[in-house]
Order: structure tokens, then sequence, then C-alpha cells
């Protein structure tokens, strides 16, 4: 099963997760991030999001990555931006997928300090 270990970290998806809570203060700054974003980036992204809101299982993951790949028609950004409680999707998504988010969080979060 394709966990999109090879198209986007734990770490680039909690940035997104942050980024997300302060839409309200940062949709620049969250919009440049997932802009930058490779195609596959974006697609695993979406894919998680789709996971955690339920639309996917986590068995899944590779159904979801590919579906993303094939309906990319909207920019990434505008998509994600514009989808109610992307945060908490992220976050139930990765959590589906077994990865720790506080973990990833507090290690962006206590960077540099």
């Amino acid at each position: 099963m394709d966990r999109f270990n090879d198209k986007i970290s734990p770490r680039q998806v909690a940035a997104v997760i942050l980024m997300a809570r302060e839409l309200n203060r940062g949709e620049a700054e969250l919009r440049g991030l997932i802009d930058r974003m490779d195609e596959e980036e974006a697609a695993a992204l979406t894919a998680i999001m789709w996971i955690g809101r339920g639309t996917f299982e986590s068995a899944e993951a590779s159904e979801a990555y590919q579906t993303a790949l094939a309906e990319a028609s909207t920019p990434t950004a505008d998509y994600l931006i514009g989808t109610p409680h992307l945060a908490d999707n992220l976050e139930a998504g990765l959590e589906a997928m077994g990865y720790d988010v506080t973990e990833e969080e507090d290690g962006l979060l206590n960077r540099g300090t």
C-alpha cells in the first residue's frame, strides 16, 4: 500500500495544518506553501485530507492518491483552502495513517528553540 512516504512528509502536512489553523491571518503564506508543492506532493496532501474527512479509508491511500492526481482540475491551494475543517481533516488523515500529529507539530513549533 502506498502511504505517500515518498510523496510528502508528515512534517510538511503538519506545517499545512498549523497554517490552516491561522487561516484568517496567514492565508497568503498557506497558499504559497501549497503552491510551491509539486504535483505529487499536492495530490498526497489532498488524499490525506480526503482520508481524514472519511471519503477514503487509510487502507485506500493509494486509491485516494491516484484519484487526487487524476481529478486535479482546480489549483490545489484553492481547493484545500476552500474546504471546511481543513486542519482537522488533515490531522485526522495523518492519524488514520499512523502518524503522531502532535509530535510533528511540536517538532515544527520547537524548531530553532
